[in-house]
Order: structure tokens, then C-alpha cells, then sequence
């Protein structure tokens, strides 16, 4: 299997979405975007909006038209306006244009991504490895993150991120969000149906300390399930055909005007 040099190249596999709440609890364990989440979405009805919404702004800004990624911006952008912790109670301030947080979610969509990326396919030439690291700070920079918040090279990276897990918290708010996630009660059936297997997932690739503030479960049996898991599929996917593969990209990218 031949991949380009960028982000468009990796975004559309399917394989990615394993990589999906493990982003979104990331997200969640930063106190600022869990309370805004908390506090300015309908989690309790639709907890899985923030999951499609995420697919949805993924897929146009790397392999959309420029008039999808237009209209997924500007849709953002008008449900970003109002998360703002000005004028609550709220312990923690927030507000969903603050370029540091919305740094915090590129972030975690590339580590996120990157974890299944060099669990399922053979390892990146060096310059492609760069160039779609360079790729996932657009997921930021269309926001409105300044372009020099990104971390120059992935070493930069790693030291902030490294630095930003040691800043993590969760406490009863964010708990809460999290397990509305993870339960999805009010799904389709079909959905319901494929949440064990995304806890599993979630859980197995949070890295242990986050693990831990969420308080889900894990041991040495599960760690080897997930392995032998990961390793079939790792298999599998060179034989499964591209429209397969790229399913997913396909039916977000007919929703979105353009």
C-alpha cells in the first residue's frame, strides 16, 4: 500500500476512526474543554455530536473542496462563538477560540492519529513523516490557532506534549461527559451495538495515566487482546478494497455543502 506525502493521503482510512475517542477523552482531560463541552452542548441527548462533528471538520479540511471546507469552518466557527465561560460559576475559564485549546485538539488528533497510523502500516520516509505532521496543524490553523503555536519540528512536539499530559485533570464534569460518550443511550441501535468495542479501544490506547482519570478498566489480558487485535487488522487492511477503506470519508463529505 503506497501513500502520498500528507495528511489527504491518511485522513480517508478507516482505520483512523480507532484513534476517534481516544482524541475526544484527550480532549475532555484538558478542565478548560471539558467544562466548555460540559456546560454548551446537549451531550445528555446527543453525546455522540462532538464524534461526527470531528470526522466531519477532519475530512473537509484535508480532502474536502475548498467550498466544503469553507462551510465546515464557518459552521464551527458559529458553534464556537457562544462556549465561553464568561459570566458562569464555572472553575475553570474557557472559551473555544483560545487559540492554546484549539492547539490542544490538533494536538490530540495528530498523536491520536499517529498512534493507529504506526500500529497498522509500514513506517513513514522521514520527509513524509514531517510533512504530514506539518499537514495536522492546518486542523488548527483553520480554526484560527496561529500558525506559529504548532510545534516547529515533532521533537517540539513531543516535549509539549509531554508537558500538556502532566496538566491533564478530570474530576466529576468532565467524568460525566466521558461516560455519556462512551454509553451513547440514545443512539441508533447500531451504534449502541459497536460502543463496547469502541470503549475497549479507547481505553486501551489512552496512554495509562489519562486511563486512570477516567476511571476505566484495563489489564495485562485486555493489553493482549488489544494487540492481537490491532495485528489482524494490520493484516487485513492491505486486502480490503479502497471503497471499503475510504467509506467513512465518503459519506461525511456528501453531507457537507459544496
Amino acid at each position: 500500500m503506497v501513500f502520498g506525502r500528507g495528511i489527504k493521503d491518511i485522513a480517508p482510512e478507516a482505520i483512523m476512526l480507532a484513534g476517534a475517542g481516544r482524541a475526544i477523552l484527550l480532549q475532555l482531560a484538558n478542565p478548560a474543554i471539558g467544562y466548555g463541552v460540559a456546560r454548551h452542548s446537549s451531550f445528555a441527548l446527543d453525546p455522540l455530536k462532538r464524534f461526527h462533528g470531528t470526522l466531519a471538520y477532519i475530512y473537509a479540511i484535508t480532502n474536502g473542496t475548498p467550498q466544503q471546507r469553507a462551510s465546515m469552518v464557518s459552521q464551527v466557527h458559529r458553534a464556537h462563538r457562544p462556549v465561553s465561560s464568561a459570566g458562569s460559576d464555572s472553575p475553570h475559564h474557557y472559551h473555544a477560540q483560545d487559540g492554546e485549546l484549539q492547539l490542544w485538539v490538533a494536538a490530540t488528533l495528530y498523536d491520536s492519529g499517529m498512534q493507529i497510523y504506526n500500529k497498522m502500516f509500514p513506517a513513514l520516509a522521514e520527509e513524509d513523516a514531517q510533512a504530514i505532521y506539518r499537514d495536522y496543524g492546518s486542523l488548527g490553523t483553520a480554526l484560527g490557532m496561529p500558525a506559529k503555536a504548532w510545534p516547529a519540528t515533532t521533537e517540539d512536539f513531543k516535549s509539549y506534549w509531554d508537558e500538556q499530559l502532566a496538566r491533564l485533570g478530570v474530576d466529576e464534569t468532565t467524568q460525566n461527559v466521558a461516560a455519556q460518550l462512551l454509553a451513547a443511550r440514545s443512539a441508533p441501535l447500531w451504534i449502541r451495538a459497536a460502543m463496547p468495542l469502541a470503549r475497549f479501544l479507547t481505553a486501551g490506547l489512552l496512554p495509562a495515566t489519562v486511563r486512570e482519570m477516567f476511571d476505566l478498566p484495563w489489564s495485562v489480558a485486555r493489553e493482549r487482546w488489544l494487540n492481537s487485535g490491532l495485528g489482524l487488522m494490520r493484516v487485513l487492511i492491505p486486502f480490503t478494497p479502497q471503497w471499503i477503506r475510504h467509506a467513512p470519508m465518503r459519506y461525511y463529505l456528501k453531507r457537507i455543502p459544496g
